[in-house]
């Protein structure tokens, strides 16, 4: 795409994977994967991520990754334990991820977007 004149930004959270791919420009938001653009529903730190996107593009000329200052709402407690399954907390995972599918059905069904 680059190529062909359009300008490309990767906004993620795997920073060894993303520059792994060599990727023109990345933004790096260390935040729990599947959250690129910041906690569901915070409205400003999204729009806080798409703004340095559109900043990447028109200063930077030469490929490279600039690394956010967004943080997790709950703070860093996540990275120890993230994607952590053990007995003690299965079965409250298996129930979490239960109460997610049901709740985006939902607002599917309203015609509600993440």
């Amino acid at each position: 795409m680059e190529t062909a004149g359009i300008a490309t930004v990767v906004i993620g959270s795997a920073l060894d994977i993303v520059t792994w791919c060599n990727v023109p420009r990345y933004l790096h938001n260390d935040l729990p994967l599947g959250n690129p653009l910041g906690a569901p529903y915070d409205r400003t730190a999204q729009r806080k991520s798409i703004e340095t996107a559109f900043q990447m593009i028109s200063q930077m000329r030469e490929p490279g990754v600039r690394m956010s200052d967004l943080a997790w709402p709950d703070g860093e407690d996540w990275k120890p334990v993230y994607g952590e399954v053990t007995e003690e907390n299965r079965e409250r995972l298996l129930q979490m991820g239960q109460e997610n599918r049901t709740r985006r059905a939902t607002d599917k069904a309203q015609g509600l977007k993440r």
